[in-house]
This record gives C-alpha cells, structure tokens and sequence, in this order.
C-alpha cells in the first residue's frame, strides 16, 4: 500500500518556488529525502503536515487527503524535527501530558517502554537534556501513538555517532512492521547508505529523481581514469566529471556501458548517495546558469 504520495505540488514564495514536485512511498519502507540547504526539503514537509498553504497538487496519506482528513491522518503519522517544538522549561513529564491528549491511539505503555529503552529521566527538564536525549525523546513521543509513518526532518544533524547508529537501528526495527514507513530528510547522507531503502533528491525546488537505492547504485558508478579517456565524445556518458593534473574522476549513470568502453584502463567505484547528489545537484546548478 501507498503510504504518502505527493503529486504534483506546487508553493510560490518571493525568492523560492516548488515545482511539481512528484513522489511515493509505499508501506514498509524508509525514503531518503536529501538536497542542498534551500531546496525545498523543510517546506515538502511542512506541506505534507499541512503546516502551509500548497498553491497546487495534491498530498494522500493511505490515499486520503491531507487536507480534508487531517485529523484523521494525524493519528497516524509522528513528526521528529530538528529544530524541536518543546518547551524547554517543562519536564519531560509535563510535556507529555501536553501532547498525549491530542492522539487517540496514545499509548501509555509504550510511551513508558521508549522512556525505558532511551533511559531518560521523566522528572527532568526539557533545557536539561543533550540534543541527542531531546532526539530520544521526541522519537519518543513520535512512536508512542502507533504511528504508521514516521515523518524526520534532519534527525541525526549534530548527534554523535553513536546516538545516530542507535536512531538507524530503532528505524531498522520500525519497518520490519511492513504497514509502517519513514521518511527521513537529512544532509548526512552516509546514514541513508545504511538505512534507506529508496531516495529522492531534491534542488531549486525540482524533483531531480526518486528511485530505490538498488536501481540507483546498480545503475551508477564513480570512473577513475587518465585524461586521455575522454575522447570520442566519452564525457557524454557521465553526469559529471572532475578534472585534475592526474586524471578524472567522474559519475556515470550507465556502469555497464561505462565498463563496456573503457575496460580495465579505469577505475570503478561503488557510488554513495552523497555522490549522486553531488553529481546531480552540480549539472543542474550548471544547466540552472545556462
């Protein structure tokens, strides 16, 4: 089943726009939603928890629409932000009970099993704890109602690796519910090499691409080689290419054919998911100024 769809949205501002922006995650999935700072990741989000006014398209949750069922939705989906919605004076206690009535699926015990598992303190105040506890805390809150999807905007931004190895396990976990989702935007795009399952890339506003990470890396290779390789037109078959006093080094988004012509007189590399939205943000900026 489809979890969140969004076709085609649209949101205007003075000096930024969404473009048709178009994607889908189906149940039992993490999606990786990653793009330069400014790209439109934080006001998808926003449009999808129907914090904003879209100007167009349209945005299911189990195919209802956000809008007009938001309540409803709402029960059923968790929101980790990075930049928090806590009262930093409260204890963890009080802001719980805050929170917890507006969730009809609330579940105490639960609540008290995360509380357990991420040893944090009810008694203390919100100020008190570290970034990586206040995480915990709002994953926390975020699963304590059963949510089936599991919305994080830049989660691990600033946490310890070993609090960010713990956040991607308790993902992990999450999702061998096959009814649950994650959708997780994030600049650290080493986690999603670990954890995601597919990837959608995002800049100036426009879809760059939204494919699962096995297509995406069976289909993609870093080439390493002499200059004199590129011949022939050979630098058509690259997103994009870096040339130093040594060689290149570039991205190709055809590994096979890539192989085919240049055999062992150039490296292959795996590509990461930094990789590709490196490669892809800088031929489109370069497409952008032309």
């Amino acid at each position: 089943m489809t979890a969140l769809e969004v076709k085609n949205l649209r949101k205007k501002y003075d000096k930024f726009e969404l473009k048709d922006v178009s994607f889908k995650l189906e149940s039992g999935l993490i999606m990786g939603f990653i793009g330069p700072n400014g790209a439109g990741k934080s006001t998808t989000i926003k449009a999808i928890l129907n914090q904003i006014h879209k100007d167009g398209g349209e945005i299911l949750l189990w195919g209802k629409d956000n809008v007009r069922y938001e309540t409803e939705l709402k029960n059923r989906v968790g929101v980790v932000l990075d930049e928090g919605y806590f009262y930093g004076h409260l204890s963890l206690k009080r802001m719980k009970d805050l929170i917890a009535p507006f969730y009809k699926t609330w579940d105490e015990k639960e609540y008290r099993r995360y509380l357990s598992d991420f040893r944090l303190d009810e008694g203390k105040k919100i100020s008190e704890l570290s970034k990586g506890m206040r995480m915990k805390y709002a994953i926390a809150l975020a699963l304590s109602h059963k949510a089936d999807l599991l919305i994080m905007d830049e989660p691990t931004s600033g946490l310890d690796p070993m609090v960010r190895e713990e956040l991607l396990e308790l993902l992990r976990r999450m999702i061998q519910d096959e009814n649950k989702s994650v959708f997780f935007s994030t600049h650290i795009t080493s986690d999603l090499d670990k954890v995601a399952d597919r990837i959608a890339l995002i800049n100036d506003g426009r879809l760059l691409f939204d494919q699962t990470k096995d297509e995406l890396t069976e289909r993609h290779a870093i080439v390493k080689g002499p200059l004199s390789l590129l011949t022939d037109g050979a630098e058509s078959m690259f997103v994009g290419v870096r040339k130093n006093g040594y060689g290149f080094e570039a991205l190709t988004g055809d590994a096979a054919a890539a192989r085919r012509r240049f055999g062992d007189q150039a490296v292959f590399e795996r590509s990461t998911v930094e990789d590709l939205m490196l490669y892809y943000v800088r031929r489109d900026n370069d497409a952008l100024a032309h």
